[in-house]
């Protein structure tokens, strides 16, 4: 009864919806191989799946993080399309949380079929969206799209910034406004060092703004300044705006680069030409994207070598999700490892616990410092602790901040 009431006060009102849409992956070829009747019966028993996870576990995480229950509503769309919209704006960590939720479980799900009677697998793809708008519905739409042109099984879609039809000259505007204006800032995210109990270094992780001074995330932008030609230009002010923290400030920052970037000579200089004028290098971490994009190692290595001269440290980043192959990790003179966020936040699970603890002993025997990312809770933290993880990064530790909000504290 008190769900019932609060759906209905919370429907009245227009605030900020979440919204997800959940389709079933070539739904098409399941009916041509299995026909239309065990179409139809694992479409319900992907219902009554979703409706489990919503009871035993999204629910109870929504109450625990938010301290108070969330209405949502759960209706199939369209045939094979299903939409779950919670009456809150929930924020990006809980996006990350309840799509881990659904997919972990349908992926892992065995769906009974009948006439050949057996068990199959099934794929699923999420698109996501915010807004108070009654256009919700298109913009989670685009998300799902969007997931499914790119290959990934799960999208979010920004409202704020795609409310018109002109909205990528407006994203496109408003990422040339940041350019000309000189407001593209890195936020600082902590890296706590689990061995001394204090904040060892931070992140730098680029943000833009609108004209209103609203943050734009990485997401939003970031992908769209690489198609027009405009990324070099944002991450050469990016990385001089490091390079002025760390001179003002005296503080030790990592930054974040592609192979894409690193055979860039735009980029690539701007950084040497740094280290050669300031001669801060001791300050400064180069995390190396890990990416099945690397295709020449010798280049990597060329690079690395030429800013080792200037005692800069290597990092790779996301280890476990693209090249996670411990031989290129031995042709790589690298000083830290970062476990992907994916595996973190399942360390709690034997398997996932497993392959951590293995990365973690080569890492011991190569003396090599490991770094777990997505540390989002105490439970998570207290995990990487248990497995001799030497530091910690995530939203548990601190959420990204600007420079002055560092110095404060």
């Amino acid at each position: 009864m008190f769900l019932s009431n609060l759906f209905n006060n919370i429907k009245n009102k227009k605030c900020t919806k979440t919204l997800f849409l959940i389709d079933i992956l070539h739904m098409k070829d399941i009916n041509a191989v299995y026909d239309f009747k065990n179409g139809d019966l694992i479409i319900k028993q992907l219902k009554l799946l979703i409706k489990k996870l919503l009871k035993n576990e999204i629910s109870p995480l929504l109450l625990n993080t938010l301290n108070k229950k969330i209405a949502y509503k759960f209706k199939k769309q369209h045939s094979d399309v299903f939409s779950l919209t919670f009456f809150e704006d929930l924020d990006e960590l809980l996006l990350q949380k309840i799509k881990n939720i659904i997919l972990d479980n349908v992926q892992t799900f065995q769906f009974y079929i009948y006439n050949p009677s057996g068990l199959i697998n099934i794929n699923i793809t999420i698109g996501c969206s915010k807004s108070s708008s009654k256009k919700i519905q298109i913009f989670a739409e685009k998300a799902l799209q969007n997931a499914k042109l790119n290959y990934k099984n799960y999208m979010y879609f920004d409202s704020n910034l795609f409310i018109n039809e002109s909205l990528n000259q407006n994203l496109v505007n408003l990422i040339k406004y940041n350019i000309e204006e000189n407001k593209v800032e890195p936020f600082f995210q902590a890296i706590y060092n689990n061995k001394t109990d204090n904040i060892y270094k931070y992140e730098a992780l680029m943000r833009l703004f609108d004209t209103d001074g609203n943050i734009l995330l990485p997401g939003t932008f970031l992908e769209k300044s690489k198609k027009y030609r405009l990324y070099d230009k944002l991450m050469v002010i990016m990385i001089n705006k490091v390079f002025d923290a760390i001179k003002k400030h005296s503080i030790n920052i990592s930054i974040n680069l592609e192979y894409n970037d690193i055979i860039n000579p735009l980029i690539n200089n701007t950084i040497v030409n740094r280290l050669k004028q300031d001669n801060l290098g001791k300050y400064l971490t180069i995390e190396i994207l890990e990416s099945e994009k690397i295709s020449n190692f010798d280049i990597i290595n060329e690079f690395i070598y030429k800013i080792k001269e200037y005692s800069v440290k290597i990092a790779i980043d996301d280890f476990g999700t693209g090249f996670s192959n411990y031989d290129y990790i031995l042709k790589l003179d690298v000083d830290y490892i970062k476990i992907d966020g994916s595996l973190i936040e399942k360390i709690g699970e034997e398997i996932y616990s497993n392959l951590i603890k293995s990365i973690v002993g080569f890492c011991k025997i190569q003396e090599i410092k490991l770094i777990a990312e997505f540390v989002s809770d105490l439970k998570i933290f207290r995990y990487v602790k248990s497995l001799d993880i030497d530091y910690s990064q995530g939203y548990y530790i601190q959420k990204p901040l600007p420079i002055e909000n560092i110095v404060e504290k």
